[in-house]
């Protein structure tokens, strides 16, 4: 990738995030206006303050009116972006690029779903059409193909991969149990995770995110003008976006054990903030678990494991809450379950509250390596989705 990055020339000063969860009772408007307001309080300032607004979502409304009519913010710039289950990520890049490039002062980046209510147990959405030849397989089927490729591809036994995979839901729901917004806030035996109902493949109920509905919001400034308005504020170190070609489903040699696209993003990401030991330089990392195989590859992708190496990893506790790279602290998508135009901003939220030391003590990660947090955000599917990778820091440099 040629991208010049922005390397701590914005920063974040306010962030707001709603509980997720089964909100029957409450409109997408009604979340982020809570969302929004928890972020301006935060940064100690009123909506008269910000100058642009950047709302990501996939199926809650249509145009910059749907945060406008919210927000009664007449006659301020609105843009609607939608990239698949990272619009959040991708409302917070181009909030982000718009400060950088002198354009405006301050702006807000926001994401909001509302899914429980669309009448439909997955995602309700219109597909572009096409010839005809495209696959229509659920999203936990494509994903299932994930863990037979991996366990034939590295030689490890389909017990051992979905020992792995247990893990990964036990430890994010552990996780999650300690955080006020999840969804989901209960430890659950590995014993009940192993043997659920089978959804798809080796994928059972818990393997699986589920559906919820939720807001974040961040808020953007300049570097230099960050401590107006926090002691604490987050420097943007990177920002990588990569949509694939799509033709995985179709390519003989995709072999259903990479995501090329987080890849590409992240070696684009590291690049930008001069990261070259990810295990070392991270203090922590929020990634994309809508199905528990995929956090598994995406060790790997996001260069955290050595190929063939992240089920043992995982097994090892290396990215539990106390292990030396806390993965998904927050609970994750596990835990949150997944209102697509909100995660990517959810994720970073948690880095907000860790690198600032102000995660809930009983899951407060310790400080290590560059200060630095990374998001990893999936949308689409195993060779065939988009993938953002943001990495922010404590500290200037």
């Amino acid at each position: 990738m040629s991208s010049h990055g922005i390397k701590d020339k914005v920063a974040i000063v306010g962030m707001g995030c709603t509980r997720f969860g089964e909100l029957w009772d409450r409109s997408a408007g009604d979340l982020v206006v809570e969302s929004t307001q928890a972020a301006l309080t935060s940064a100690g300032i009123t909506k008269d303050s910000i100058d642009a607004y950047w709302l990501g979502t996939l199926i809650s409304g249509y145009s910059g009116m749907t945060l406008s009519t919210a927000l009664k913010i007449d006659y301020k710039p609105v843009t609607r972006v939608e990239n698949l289950c990272a619009s959040g990520s991708e409302a917070f890049r181009n909030a982000c690029y718009a400060v950088a490039s002198g354009a405006y002062d301050i702006v807000m980046a926001v994401g909001v779903e509302k899914l429980k209510d669309t009448g439909y147990s997955g995602l309700a959405r219109p597909n572009p059409a096409d010839d005809g030849t495209g696959t229509t397989l659920t999203a936990p089927a494509r994903f299932s193909m994930l863990a037979p490729a991996y366990a034939d591809k590295y030689g490890v036994a389909r017990d051992d991969f979905k020992e792995a995979m247990t893990h990964v839901a036990w430890k994010n729901h552990y996780n999650g149990a300690r955080n006020e917004r999840a969804q989901f806030r209960a430890e659950v035996p590995k014993e009940k995770i192993r043997n659920a109902p089978a959804v798809a493949g080796d994928l059972g109920v818990f393997d699986c995110s589920g559906v919820s509905d939720g807001s974040a919001a961040a808020i953007i400034v300049r570097a230099e003008d960050a401590h107006r308005y926090t002691d604490k504020p987050l420097y943007v170190k990177a920002l990588s976006f990569a949509a694939g070609p799509g033709t995985g489903p179709f390519d003989p040699t995709y072999d259903y054990t990479t995501f090329e696209e987080a890849v590409r993003s992240a070696a684009d990401a590291y690049r930008q903030a001069g990261v070259e030991s990810p295990e070392d330089d991270l203090m922590m990392a929020e990634v994309h678990d809508c199905f528990t195989p995929t956090e598994l590859v995406l060790m790997e992708d996001l260069g955290f494991s050595a190929r063939g190496g992240a089920w043992t990893d995982s097994l090892a506790d290396k990215f539990s809450l106390h292990g030396t790279l806390p993965v998904n602290p927050d609970g994750g998508l596990k835990s949150f379950g997944h209102p697509i135009g909100a995660s990517g901003l959810r994720m970073l939220y948690e880095c907000w509250l860790q690198l600032r030391g102000e995660a809930p003590r009983e899951r407060q990660i310790a400080a290590k390596g560059l200060r630095y947090g990374l998001t990893q955000n999936l949308g689409g599917g195993p060779g065939e989705c988009v993938s953002f990778v943001s990495i922010v820091g404590a500290d200037v440099g």
